[in-house]
């Protein structure tokens, strides 16, 4: 026959043991619901990091058949007013040389080739292409003339604001298709890739339309 002691002892062991049994149980749930969680949203995925260089302006960018060298950046504010909704753009200057040696060819800064990379998983904005000599939206570079200042925009919200923005540059590639698909085999620009980051700080200019 167990003595007093004995049967406290034991009481007491079955305490501990059912306590640690609540805690793991408690620690189970809370790792299955965090698994959960993760797969929820869309599960462990390897983080990346970009793949090519990421520069400071001013800086000079060599892509495909263009060479850039982005200067500065304005975050153009229009005020609302009775009869429009306040908007905001991102402006960038670069200066643009074609030098495609390949076709010699006169052509433009597609919007395409410059994009504003927002950040946070957000999707990449493209420009509305090259403006040079001014506001001449789409002007052609001839090869072999020296860079043309120009310029190109961006559509942000109109409270949009930034200390830093990042505006990526893609480079097109002078190859042909796959001849043995059937395919022409006559090399030409295509197949646009990132080439580089650039990072630039932006001043705030308000466009109140009494101002050119």
């Amino acid at each position: 026959m167990e003595s007093l002691d004995e049967v406290i002892d034991a009481m007491i062991a079955d305490r501990v043991i059912h306590r640690h049994r609540r805690i793991w149980l408690v620690v189970i749930a809370l790792v299955v619901a965090a698994i959960l969680v993760v797969l929820a949203t869309g599960g462990w995925k390897e983080k990346k990091g970009r793949t090519v260089p990421t520069l400071e302006a001013p800086a000079t960018v060599t892509a495909g058949r263009f060479e850039f060298t982005f200067t500065k950046a304005e975050i153009v504010r229009k005020p609302k007013t009775d009869y429009s909704k306040a908007e905001a753009s991102l402006k960038v200057y670069f200066t643009a040389k074609n030098i495609d040696s390949e076709e010699q060819t006169s052509d433009f800064v597609a919007g395409e080739l410059i994009r504003f990379v927002p950040g946070g998983g957000k999707d990449l904005v493209e420009s509305n292409g090259d403006a040079c000599k001014g506001d001449n939206l789409g002007w052609l570079l001839v090869y072999g003339l020296p860079p043309e200042d120009c310029s190109t925009k961006f559509d942000v919200d109109p409270d949009f604001n930034a200390d830093v923005v990042e505006i990526g540059v893609l480079q097109e590639h002078y190859e042909s298709d796959n001849s043995a698909l059937g395919a022409n085999d006559k090399p030409y620009w295509q197949s646009p890739d990132a080439a580089a980051v650039v990072r630039l700080k932006p001043t705030v200019v308000v466009d109140d339309g009494k101002t050119k």
